[in-house]
Order: structure tokens, then sequence, then C-alpha cells
């Protein structure tokens, strides 16, 4: 089976993967992906899990990352959110079908900053902010013509003027002690390269795993 990886070859993986950084590897990834993936290059499946132990996970977007991690923005008192709220870690996963590449990380989750959480809100179309203040997430809705109403009250509300964001909606940061590259070769002899770190502030280890 052949595969389609881009412009960047088994070597030049290996190279990145040398030089130490994840994120700059992770970056180089998804400028390639911006570029090919004709819907949502950085759509996220999002792993939790609350006290049971029973992990959740849904598609969320990637809204942001350096070497701090990875930030995604939710209601605080969504699933997610009440999840998170017992458990604070997380993990997620890309994958890019047409790049036959996929990069998972898992690690502790953190709030984002005030600051941070307001600028990305504020730079958001004006529907969507009506809509966080309008949609209960994750709890029982009657019927469409509910949330409709909602929406409504909300933009009469807010008719005049800007629309601030809502204290139950904020951002999480996923500071990863895992991180994982995986890249599609011949026969499912696939590349795995991991980086490793006991800590959020510690340095990186790389190794590679099977397939």
């Amino acid at each position: 089976m052949s595969s389609d990886t881009g412009n960047l070859e088994p070597d030049d993986l290996e190279t990145r993967v040398a030089a130490g950084d994840p994120f700059v590897l992770f970056g180089e990834w998804l400028d390639l992906a911006s570029a090919k993936e004709p819907n949502d290059p950085n759509a996220m499946a999002l792993a939790t899990a609350g006290t049971d132990g029973l992990p959740d996970v849904r598609m969320v977007l990637l809204k942001g990352f350096d070497e701090n991690g990875f930030v995604f923005y939710t209601n605080t008192q969504s699933q997610k959110g009440g999840e998170l709220a017992e458990n604070m870690q997380a993990a997620g996963v890309l994958h890019w079908k047409s790049l036959r590449r996929q990069v998972r990380f898992r690690g502790p989750a953190e709030f984002v900053t005030t600051e941070e959480a307001d600028a990305y809100f504020a730079s958001r179309p004006r529907d969507s902010r009506i809509g966080a203040w309008a949609s209960q997430q994750s709890r029982p809705l009657e019927s469409r013509f509910a949330l409709e109403k909602a929406v409504a009250r909300y933009a009469a509300r807010f008719a005049i003027g800007e629309v601030p964001r809502p204290d139950h909606w904020t951002g999480y940061r996923i500071r990863p002690l895992y991180i994982e590259f995986w890249m599609d070769r011949p026969f499912r002899l696939h590349d795995r390269h991991i980086f490793r770190r006991e800590r959020p502030e510690g340095g990186w280890v790389t190794e590679r795993f099977y397939p």
C-alpha cells in the first residue's frame, strides 16, 4: 500500500524528532494539514474522564498551541467541563486522513488566563458569542424552539455594543507529558515517534515504538 505523507519523508521525520522540540514538529504538520485537509485541519478528538473513571470523547477544535500546550475552548458547565472539574487531565488526537498522519497527546489540564479567554471570545463571530450565552450545553433541551427563543432573548439583550464573555465559558490548556507522531508506512509498518517527560516543565526524551 502506498501512502501520501505530504512533503515530509520518513528521514525528515527522524531529523525533526532528533531536534527535540515536538511543538515545532507539530506546527509543521498542522501547517501542511491546513493546506491539504478539505475541512477543519484543527479538528481534535478530546478525551476526558470524571471520578468514575469512564472515558468520554468528542470532537472539538484546537484553537492554539505553543510550548506550554494545546488549547481548546468550551462551556465549563458542559459534560467535558464537569469531567475536567473532577479530573483535570485530558488527551487529544488530531488525525489527518489526507496526509495519513496523526498526533496524539495527554497530560494535565489547566485554565487559560482570563486575558486569553477574553481575547479569543472577542474574535468569534457575534452570533457564536450570543450562542454561548443561549446554550445550556450538555443539558436537556425541551425543543429546538426553546433554543431559538433563548438565542432571540440574548440577541435582544446584547443588541447594542459588545457581547461579553460569560463566566462559564473559557479555555483549557492541555500540558502534555506524552506526544506521539504517527506516520503511515507501507504494509502497516508505520512510524511512531514518542516524546515523553515527567512534568510539564521538564525536558523531553524521545523513543521509537513498534507499529
